[in-house]
């Protein structure tokens, strides 16, 4: 697809506003016509679901956000160093908020020549990529609206990448999605490039669920922000109001589990689709999963991917990992 391109800034469109409609369709009709109802994350996000997440990250249950931010500003220059990279790939990049630390890093050493931030949400994006360009005069940045999922072989190959993909995304996908992942991403990279991968680590429980479930009920705005994208986007008429945020700890898989729990008998209509939608009181729809990490585990993957180790950071209380790894 045809770049639009300005003095400083190159923005590559995957994903139109058809594209969009057309996989939001197929994503509803499979997930909201199986019995064990439910919907990808990346449903989550319009201009609001991205604009609620951010608030999500500054609350102060949600310790991963912080944790990843205390290990970059301790590290960034060991990061930058040890990549030897001229351009970080951001993927998910939304605000680009902590990536800032990385590319001040590189700029810093003198090595930083653009950066490439992709999202499937081009307004965050856009707007994120006009502060870089204020922040970081002369750095060009080669924006990229995709899904990480569908659109890896086409990011931009320019210079020596560092691809960063942080705040343990990763762990939205199950095992057999993030070994598909990896091994799309590592054919995407050249040998000698590397990959930064921010995982959330193992703990107790208690500790992770209020993350994923504050005092506040900003992530039950959020999580609702789906069936608001559904009601906007394919012409349904779900009761937002009527669903209540889950988010419960699964031990065996050692992951937490997001969803819409009905509270009542109910029929919402999705006319985009044809399809009538109908939730027993108590049922659920799944809509993310958040697995937590330990390190030999997450290595394994990488190794397994074509992805060797080069160095593991945590933060002083050990709850989240920073992975770098080199293609080979």
């Amino acid at each position: 697809m045809d770049p639009v391109r300005t003095s400083q800034v190159t923005v590559d469109r995957h994903l139109s506003g058809d594209d969009r409609g057309v996989s939001l369709r197929a994503d509803a009709l499979d997930g909201l016509s199986r019995q064990r109802k439910g919907m990808p994350p990346k449903w989550f996000y319009d201009a609001e679901g991205s604009r609620l997440f951010d608030e999500v990250t500054r609350l102060p249950e949600y310790y991963l956000t912080r944790a990843e931010r205390e290990i970059l500003l301790e590290h960034a220059a060991e990061i930058a160093g040890l990549s030897g990279a001229d351009t970080i790939v951001e993927l998910g990049s939304g605000t680009s908020e902590k990536t800032r630390i990385l590319l001040t890093a590189l700029a810093d050493a003198d090595a930083l020549r653009r950066f490439v931030p992709f999202d499937v949400d081009e307004t965050i994006l856009l707007q994120a990529a006009d502060e870089i360009v204020a922040l970081f005069p002369g750095v060009q940045i080669h924006a990229v609206v995709g899904d990480f999922e569908r659109h890896l072989a086409v990011l931009p190959r320019d210079g020596q990448r560092m691809v960063a993909f942080l705040g343990s995304t990763i762990g939205n996908l199950d095992p057999e999605q993030r070994a598909t992942f990896l091994a799309q991403l590592r054919g995407a990279m050249e040998p000698g490039e590397t990959l930064l991968l921010g995982v959330d680590l193992l703990k107790d429980p208690a500790r992770i669920v209020p993350a994923y479930d504050d005092s506040a009920g900003v992530g039950v705005r959020y999580s609702r922000n789906m069936l608001r994208v559904l009601n906007a986007e394919l012409d349904a008429d779900f009761d937002v109001d009527s669903f209540d945020h889950v988010a419960r700890w699964n031990a065996e898989h050692e992951r937490l589990e997001v969803g819409l729990r009905s509270r009542c008998d109910q029929t919402a209509t999705v006319s985009a689709i044809d399809l009538e939608v109908e939730f027993r009181a108590g049922e659920e729809m799944h809509n993310q999963i958040s697995t937590k990490f330990r390190r030999d585990g997450i290595e394994a993957e990488l190794v397994s991917a074509g992805l060797a180790p080069v160095a593991w950071w945590t933060d002083a209380a050990g709850e989240f990992g920073l992975s770098l790894s080199r293609a080979v």
